[in-house]
């Protein structure tokens, strides 16, 4: 594809990317870029983030979340999402990547590998033994990605989610179990 210079593509030149941790004047841009992500996922509705909402997660004490991002030239044009998990087969530390993504033009140009081997060298700071996150099947170009640096796609597992409804309806039977009485006929514990 040929492009004027009076594009705004970025520059064909690759500029190693500056990767760090989010910073609160980050969060408009941030946003922009969960916002491009929901598209190439394919759920731009599903996107319910605001600032606010960022900057509980990212800058409260303790953090609940962390994001590192990718800086050319004063631009961010990717990021990592992660928070801490746990193994028990393990019995260590693990990190899940909720989101990386790189701009659309920064692609295949290093800035998604400059994210993972920040978010690796972060894990092996913490003694983790493990950083974990699913990928969509149809993503080929990520798996392929994720093969390539020494990630293992496992197909033989299902990704499951509980959200919204499916929390409180389970909550609300949590609540009705504790309310059954003990003593006698039946009881309130699963079998």
């Amino acid at each position: 594809m040929v492009t004027s210079a009076t594009t705004t593509e970025p520059a064909r030149i690759l500029m190693q990317p500056v990767i760090r941790h989010v910073v609160e004047a980050d969060l408009p841009a941030v946003l922009g870029l969960l916002r491009l992500k929901a598209e190439f996922d394919g759920c731009p509705d599903a996107l319910e983030a605001s600032p606010d909402r960022l900057r509980q997660a990212w800058f409260s004490t303790p953090p609940r979340a962390f994001a590192l991002v990718a800086d050319i030239g004063g631009r961010l044009v990717g990021l990592a999402t992660y928070y801490p998990t746990f193994s028990t087969f393990l019995a260590r530390p693990g990190l899940w990547l909720d989101d990386l993504f790189v701009r659309e033009g920064y692609r295949n140009r290093g800035v998604g590998l400059a994210l993972m081997a920040r978010l690796a060298r972060v894990a092996e700071e913490r003694g983790c033994g493990r950083i974990e996150w699913t990928v969509a099947v149809s993503n080929e170009r990520g798996v392929a990605f994720y093969e390539r640096h020494r990630a293992s796609v496992r197909h033989g597992t299902r990704y499951v989610r509980l959200a919204g409804d499916g929390i409180g309806r389970l909550a609300r039977h949590d609540l009705q179990l504790r309310a059954a009485p003990q003593g006698g006929g039946e009881t309130g514990s699963a079998r």
